[in-house]
């Protein structure tokens, strides 16, 4: 038995393939947001734009982690060359600097 399957689904919060240690807190995305240089940031009106639209996405998982790349959306958000990675043109445009 691996160390996956020793740990109840329940223990995982349901992900077939995570365990409880997936979840990071504010102060761990904080302190990587803060090792960003500000020239590879986007704006603060930008990035809370581009926040809403993932907290408003069905594939956030954890309030965290986009389920389509792996993410830390919070750390992608900031910047400046990073898009969103949804499938759907749909929804990546409401991530895009151009329509806000």
């Amino acid at each position: 038995m691996t160390i996956t399957e020793s740990v109840s689904k329940r223990e995982r919060g349901g992900c077939k393939g995570c365990s409880a240690d997936v979840r990071v807190t504010d102060e761990q995305i904080q302190r990587l947001i803060s090792k960003i240089k500000p020239d590879a940031c986007v704006t603060d009106e930008l990035y809370a734009k581009r926040l809403a639209a993932c907290e408003g996405c069905a594939s956030m998982a954890y309030d965290t982690t986009c389920m389509h790349c792996g993410c830390l959306v919070q750390v992608r958000a900031k910047l400046k060359d990073k898009g969103c990675p949804h499938p759907q043109q749909a929804v990546r445009a409401l991530w895009e600097a151009r329509h806000f």
